[in-house]
């Protein structure tokens, strides 16, 4: 099976200092990659290299057979929708707004929604469980309330491929439950290709297809979570001693 989203040789960085090279990856339709690793290892620069926020030091990220390079702005948000966990502050906008943002690659010049898109925007925010906070003051909601519309607005780019970094910060319990059953309905019913990054491994167990871990200089390991998630694994990939893994992992009550 062809992936959708490929990325070769790919080495990402700042100020064309490469922090994370010969970079692999392949992500295909309907499935859940996470990434895992330290924090600083460079998750979110891979994240925002793939989504051309950053450009590439060396090789080439394709989604759907396009070189990212080749794409305009408008073109790739037709292609993948993102979710960054930077706070948004978005003035005089009510959740509404910034959820019918999402249908920007689609109108004219104007941004004029059509009733397709406000169709759209209905449905992704119902979805997403934030139906009742389509008046609401954007600015004066909580952290995980925004988190939540922002979800909702990638949603409503009906993109194939979803990207998120850190998507369950600020949100508790049910939230990251809901959130990431939302994922998994996705991907198994939409085919959607969802890749983010995590920093609770219990959630990538629960959510992820594959899982590829960020350490030091590039991609540490990749494959199946049972082959990943493995205590001699975890150990390495985030330096812990038998001490620390087994009072993380394996406390008992």
């Amino acid at each position: 099976m062809e992936p959708i989203v490929q990325t070769k040789n790919l080495a990402v960085g700042y100020n064309d200092e490469i922090l994370l090279k010969d970079i692999q990856l392949k992500l295909h339709r309907g499935e859940i990659t996470a990434l895992i690793g330290p924090n600083g290892s460079g998750k979110s620069t891979i994240l925002k290299t793939i989504t051309g926020n950053l450009k590439e030091i060396a090789g080439v990220t394709y989604i759907d057979k396009d070189s990212i390079k080749e794409l305009s702005g408008r073109e790739l948000a037709k292609k993948a929708a993102v979710v960054w966990t930077e706070r948004v502050k978005a003035e005089l906008m009510t959740g509404w707004d910034v959820v019918a943002a999402g249908r920007y690659p689609y109108t004219g010049n104007f941004g004029m929604l059509s009733e397709r898109d406000k169709e759209a925007v209905e449905r992704a925010m119902t979805l997403s469980g934030v139906a009742d906070l389509a008046e609401s003051d954007f600015n004066a909601l909580s952290d995980g309330q925004k988190q939540r519309l922002l979800l909702a607005r990638a949603i409503c780019q009906e993109t194939p491929v979803l990207i998120l970094d850190e998507p369950t910060s600020y949100l508790d319990i049910r939230y990251k439950a809901e959130l990431l059953h939302l994922l998994k309905k996705l991907a198994a019913e939409n085919q959607v290709t969802v890749l983010l990054s995590l920093h609770e491994v219990e959630l990538v167990k629960k959510v992820a297809d594959y899982v590829v871990g960020v350490k030091e200089s590039g991609i540490f390991c990749q494959g199946k979570p049972h082959e990943i998630l493995q205590e001699t694994v975890i150990r390495a990939l985030y330096d812990l001693d038998e001490e620390q893994y087994r009072f993380w992992f394996q406390r008992t009550w």
